[in-house]
């Protein structure tokens, strides 16, 4: 009887998995908004009115700042506008798609930092980025790790990225969450106080990134309190009042739309005042060496006040009108100081 010869033949190794692909949105023609709302409306129980028929549009590439006092119902907008809550009344679209409806299409393509980031404090900065992703179907594991890290060094965390996340500082914890948000490429970012809690260089840096994102192409809307940081990185903006918008439109425009200050240096500030008034000046204001008061309309001429302070004998060693902040436009809107985190 013969020896028998026993083999053994190698088993194929199993195929990966596909990945899920997100489901495709088409691009919005160029004449559609990347976010547009029509009588957006939310009332809560209770009746409380929190947004009022609003009509919102984001241009597409455009870094797009959202402004309102406290309670002037942002979050609720953005809520909305995530699928998170459903309108009472009116529609929203969020790259040409109707939300809540078309929420599993489009939220793959949309970055979000909204309210701070959720995080678990025992893990690691990259292991809390690890869980993020692997959260997402769409996500490809083979490439996990080297989106994470791309990520961490685009907000500046590679060196704290083994740190627990609860030893971070807030600014830290600012930085990842926005570091979550765009483990994918993004269409859109929607980050809420995304400076909350940095020093002025980690603003910059954030404010840097925000410009190179959109100069990628991808759109960025978000919110702040930072009327300076609005007006230094936003291309175009609008104000919530009381769950009303009250204006929307570029940065340029909006300043624009409000006076600026006619600002006169001079050893004779209280002579200098008092001309400013007789000759129908608005919010005069005395200070040590000069006054200024609210630029007057388009058609005064203002040789003319020039000439009416140096007549009355004041010594005018500085005139100029300054251009008007996007913070003097918002207080002539709201009527509200600094505090319009709401």
């Amino acid at each position: 009887m013969g020896e028998s010869v026993r083999g053994s033949v190698r088993q194929p190794e199993p195929e990966p998995e596909p990945v899920p692909v997100p489901e495709p949105v088409p691009e919005p023609a160029d004449d559609e908004a990347v976010i547009r709302t029509r009588a957006l409306t939310k009332r809560y129980r209770g009746g409380q009115l929190a947004v009022d028929g609003l009509d919102l549009t984001v241009p597409a590439g455009s870094v797009f700042g959202f402004l309102g006092p406290n309670g002037s119902g942002k979050t609720t907008t953005i809520r909305m506008l995530m699928g998170l809550i459903e309108p009472t009344a009116g529609s929203a679209r969020v790259l040409g798609q109707p939300m809540p409806r078309a929420a599993r299409a489009v939220l793959p393509h949309v970055g979000t930092l909204i309210e701070g980031p959720a995080l678990y404090g025992f893990l690691s900065g990259r292991d809390n980025l690890l869980r993020y992703d692997a959260a997402d179907p769409t996500a490809d594991p083979r490439t996990r790790r080297e989106r994470v890290s791309a990520a961490l060094r685009r907000v500046g965390l590679t060196a704290a990225a083994g740190k627990k996340a609860k030893a971070y500082s807030l600014g830290m914890k600012q930085r990842l969450g926005l570091a979550a948000a765009l483990l994918q490429p993004r269409r859109l970012l929607v980050l809420d106080e995304p400076t909350n809690g940095l020093d002025p260089q980690g603003m910059r840096e954030i404010r840097s990134l925000i410009r190179e994102l959109a100069a990628e192409g991808t759109t960025v809307f978000l919110s702040s309190h930072l009327l300076d940081e609005i007006e230094q990185v936003c291309t175009h903006a609008a104000v919530m009042a009381q769950g009303r918008l009250l204006v929307q439109g570029t940065v340029a425009d909006l300043a624009a739309g409000t006076r600026g200050r006619l600002v006169v240096t001079t050893p004779d500030p209280a002579d200098a005042a008092r001309v400013l008034k007789e000759q129908g000046a608005d919010d005069v204001v005395l200070g040590e060496d000069r006054v200024s008061a609210e630029a007057p309309p388009p058609d005064r001429d203002l040789a003319d006040l020039n000439t009416a302070l140096v007549t009355a004998g004041v010594r005018v060693r500085g005139f100029a009108v300054e251009r008007a902040s996007l913070e003097d436009a918002f207080v002539a809107l709201t009527g509200e100081g600094f505090d319009v985190a709401g």
